[in-house]
């Protein structure tokens, strides 16, 4: 059953060591939640939770969610897969079965203890979009055998589940489609864009772009992201999602590592690499829907939320 007879909520959010998920612990904690944070600590790491080890509030669990997990809470954060090619391509059936098994272990959770629960999807199950920007009512153009179709195609099937439960169950659901999300925290070996080109920028190497750097993406600050979630979460029964959450101005691969280069001082140089298989050319959110539904939009500039990346990855290589 819900704890809700207790004057804070419970609240599990799986992948909770991770990136974006460390900084939705950090916010539920400040709201006074309490906080059960569950990582297998495959990308997650403990230094992102460690301020929170000793608090009142926190609870700690290493725990691969592609087996049954038996708590009691109140709501569910669903965060735990690898999100960054590098990590999900490592492992591609451990990748789908995070998206896959562990939904399915997350949702019979929710459904037996009458909870809410969160899927944090990602804008990769629009593929490489004939649309442009996304809407929610897109379809996608994905690639089901490409070598990042463990995550593309495990989201797809994720969010699949969830509406059947939804369906089948009555459960409440709710289902955001992240896009590209960036700032402090980020794994500074995950191959993402935003921190490949810092790191490179601050070594003084030169930096990788693939093709000629005109693809374009959206950059979303992590802080404005957790909001979006939070409020998602909160929204009524009947706002289900999916919605896209992301920052609607876009920016060419080549502008961002001129940008990196301006606010590092760095003397690097573009290197031009082929482009990976199946990589988007365009990524864009339509966000009227978050904006309609959830009041939300993002309010961090790319160049604020830079100056406090570049800051983080700066005392990390110290």
């Amino acid at each position: 059953m819900s704890r809700s007879y207790f004057s804070n909520r419970r609240v599990l959010v799986t992948g909770g060591a991770g990136f974006v998920g460390s900084h939705l612990v950090d916010r539920l904690l400040e709201s006074g939640d309490e906080v059960l944070c569950v990582d297998n600590l495959f990308t997650g790491a403990k230094a992102n939770i460690a301020h929170h080890l000793n608090h009142p509030r926190f609870e700690f669990m290493r725990h691969d969610i592609c087996f049954p997990l038996f708590v009691e809470v109140d709501a569910i954060y669903n965060l735990a897969c690898p999100a960054s090619p590098i990590h999900y391509q490592h492992d591609p059936v451990q990748t789908t079965k995070v998206s896959v098994i562990g939904s399915i272990n997350m949702l019979g959770l929710a459904k037996r203890i009458h909870v809410p629960i969160l899927q944090a999807s990602t804008s990769e199950v629009y593929g490489d979009p004939h649309q442009h920007p996304q809407t929610e009512a897109y379809w996608g153009n994905v690639n089901p055998i490409g070598l990042r179709s463990c995550y593309d195609e495990g989201k797809r099937c994720a969010e699949t589940l969830f509406f059947d439960y939804h369906r089948q169950h009555s459960l409440n659901i709710k289902v955001a489609r992240i896009f590209n999300t960036y700032g402090p925290r980020m794994h500074p070996a995950d191959g993402r864009v935003v921190s490949n080109f810092i790191i490179q920028a601050l070594r003084g190497d030169d930096i990788t772009i693939y093709g000629d750097g005109s693809q374009t993406r959206s950059f979303c600050y992590v802080d404005d992201l957790v909001d979006g979630l939070i409020r998602l979460m909160n929204s009524p029964a009947g706002i289900t999602g999916p919605i896209n959450l992301g920052n609607p101005v876009e920016f060419t691969i080549r502008q961002l590592a001129e940008i990196v280069i301006e606010m590092t001082g760095a003397r690097s140089k573009l290197i031009e690499h082929p482009l990976p298989s199946d990589d988007p050319m365009q990524r864009r959110p339509d966000i009227s829907l978050a904006r309609d539904k959830l009041d939300w939009q993002p309010h961090i500039a790319l160049r604020d939320g830079l100056e406090k990346t570049v800051s983080y990855f700066r005392n990390l290589l110290d």
